[in-house]
């Protein structure tokens, strides 16, 4: 569709400028030009690099003004002579047909309308009228998996995201900032969640074994409907929050599995606080070392079972009941005891939780 744009803006030009003036795609073929027998011709002087040139250039008798609404530019605009008036002429091509582009996209590009919905920069009600204008499929099931890179690198992760989801027609791979690309992905009945993050696990492991990119991914829940797509995205972003304070050490966080972590997330902090001075009476949660939490750790993750844990970290068993008594003596609770482990452990997450102080969506 481009090309027709800019080769009906082009052909208006040619009266008006009395030289040959045209447009190259990253491909570096002709898409646009005032001399209708160059269209689909490959440019032997435009290169990769060319197209992340900030400036106009000259080649061989001709100025070059590279032009997009990516990161990088998408096209380059080419104007016949090397002087001053050329660099003109260059320079205003180049806005125009950027301008014109970027009102093209606004109002026809389905990827653009999916960014709107899912950032809520459209009203409930537009949706479905630009959904039908676009001939959306507005029925199909969706799930919006955010990916955040950790590290920067000269790789472009969108890119990358965008060549491993080919299928513009139902999948859409968005560029919401400089850390985060979010992929609305189409699933199709009897999908479930493993799946999804077989997915998410596909999308981390290319970007960090082939790109050296390292990446967390959150995934929301599987939604019906287009305007059902903002909450899917708003639950992929609190997954990664929720994830960077409870699993840091996870890649992968989905919506689904937040459990408890979600509840704390949701709980204003002044409110934790008097909870925790409400379950540490005797002394602060500070007043444990890290041995003693990290015995605290393995006893949860053993299911409060005394002789495994004390298996697990080498210990007698008289030892670890020393433990756990020291901690019954310090906080008042018995983590043997199941109601009393069940504060603990949410006491634990809480204080984590006041600690990290995450942004809220």
């Amino acid at each position: 569709m481009s090309n027709r744009l800019f080769q009906g803006v082009v052909h208006q030009m040619r009266d008006a400028i009395d030289r040959t003036v045209g447009v190259i795609d990253e491909t570096s073929a002709i898409i646009a030009c005032s001399d209708l027998g160059r269209v689909g011709e490959l440019s032997d002087v435009v290169t990769t690099e060319s197209f992340t040139a900030p400036d106009a250039f000259t080649r061989s008798g001709w100025t070059y003004k590279p032009f997009g609404s990516r990161p990088h530019s998408e096209y380059i605009v080419f104007v016949e002579g090397e002087d001053a008036e050329a660099d003109k002429y260059a320079s205003l091509l180049a806005v125009s047909l950027s301008s014109i582009k970027q009102y093209y996209d606004e109002k026809y590009d389905r990827g653009n309308f999916v960014k709107n919905v899912i950032l809520d920069n459209i009203l409930p009600g537009d949706i479905y009228l630009k959904a039908r204008e676009l001939h959306f499929n507005n029925d199909a099931n969706r799930v919006v998996v955010l990916i955040r890179v950790s590290n920067r690198t000269d790789i472009s992760a969108f890119d990358v995201v965008q060549n491993l989801f080919p299928d513009k027609a139902k999948d859409f791979v968005i560029n919401i900032n400089e850390t985060d690309i979010a992929l609305v992905k189409e699933i199709r009945q009897g999908i479930d969640a493993a799946s999804i993050e077989k997915l998410a696990r596909s999308i981390v492991d290319t970007l960090s074994s082939e790109f050296f990119t390292q990446a967390v991914v959150g995934i929301g829940t599987i939604v019906e409907g287009i305007k059902e797509l903002a909450r899917s995205f708003k639950e992929a972003q609190v997954a990664l929050e929720v994830g960077k304070v409870f699993d840091t050490e996870k890649a992968i966080v989905s919506y689904d599995n937040l459990g408890i972590a979600r509840l704390i997330y949701q709980l204003p902090t002044t409110l934790c606080e008097m909870f925790l001075k409400e379950v540490f009476k005797k002394s602060s949660i500070d007043a444990l070392d890290q041995e003693t939490l990290f015995t605290i750790q393995r006893f949860f993750e053993n299911n409060l079972n005394v002789s495994e844990t004390s298996r697990k970290l080498f210990v007698h068993r008289n030892t670890l009941v020393y433990r756990l008594e020291k901690i019954k003596r310090l906080t008042g609770l018995d983590l043997r005891e199941f109601d009393d482990a069940i504060v603990f452990k949410v006491a634990l997450m809480v204080k984590k939780y006041l600690q990290a102080n995450p942004v809220k969506y």
